[in-house]
């Protein structure tokens, strides 16, 4: 009975020492079949610098800055971009706003994880200070397997020195990663998990450095699961749509930091 009990033992041992080995040859065969897709090029012919709204009326300087999300790759016309559907719902206002020209502008780049946040940072202050910033980043710092509080360090630092130069600042924290469909399961789970963590890391770091979260998981991940037309043809970035579901998301706080905006510049 001992021996076989023994070898039972041994067996269950290598049945889940296999099973590993096979779990972890999937999750690398999955990681690679991943980067070898053939993925959304940025737009050159795409308008970095805009203007949107009458220009009789009170000007807003809109800057976005992070990765792709903020140049709008997966897409072909700046009115299709967060920065475009954001400048264009500022610009319309409401009767309690009233109109806006919106002044927009992007200093993002493609494939950019928080750590490069300080040139960013740096060039959006160049000249005329910004009124309102929008931070759009963390998936790359997800997938590139960085540690998220390292990743959150790097954008606290970007949001206080935007803030502290009289910039108001909102984020877009990392997306709901499990939502793609450019990475198969198990693999997707995986990085929707590891954009999690990135993603509660950045709240508590953009919160101590004086900027306004905004969880797009929390926010609009349901939307991107249930509707693959939320994203762009190679399944990762967003389409027009799911850029418009995260502009939604983003404008009551992009909103409340232009009023905020403009009673300090009348204060000034």
């Amino acid at each position: 009975m001992t021996g076989l009990t023994g070898r039972m033992g041994r067996a269950a041992a290598t049945t889940l020492f296999a099973s590993a080995v096979g779990g972890v040859a999937l999750l690398a065969g999955e990681a690679i079949a991943a980067k070898t897709r053939r993925y959304a090029k940025p737009t050159m012919g795409l308008a970095l610098r805009t203007s949107m709204g009458p220009s009789a009326a009170p000007a807003l300087r809109l800057v976005l800055l992070g990765d792709s999300a903020a140049i709008g790759v997966g897409v072909e016309w700046l009115s299709e971009t967060v920065g475009g559907q954001l400048a264009r719902l500022l610009a319309d206002g409401t009767p309690e706003t009233g109109r806006r020209h919106v002044l927009l502008s992007s200093v993002g780049v493609a494939g950019s994880r928080s750590a490069d946040l300080t040139t960013q940072v740096a060039r959006a202050l160049l000249g005329d200070r910004p009124d309102v910033a929008v931070v759009l980043i963390g998936s790359h710092d997800a997938t590139g397997l960085r540690g998220p509080e390292e990743s959150a360090q790097h954008l606290g630092t970007a949001v206080r020195r935007l803030r502290d130069a009289g910039v108001q600042v909102v984020v877009g924290t990392c997306p709901d990663l499990g939502a793609v469909r450019s990475i198969a399961p198990p693999l997707r789970q995986v990085t929707g998990w590891l954009g999690r963590r990135v993603a509660r890391a950045q709240a508590a770091a953009v919160t101590a450095a004086g900027g306004v979260v905004v969880d797009l998981a929390d926010e609009t991940g349901a939307v991107f699961r249930a509707d693959a037309g939320t994203l762009c043809y190679d399944g990762f970035h967003p389409s027009a749509d799911g850029y418009r579901v995260w502009a939604h998301a983003l404008y009551p706080a992009v909103l409340d930091a232009a009023q905020a905006a403009g009673r300090r510049t009348i204060q000034e």
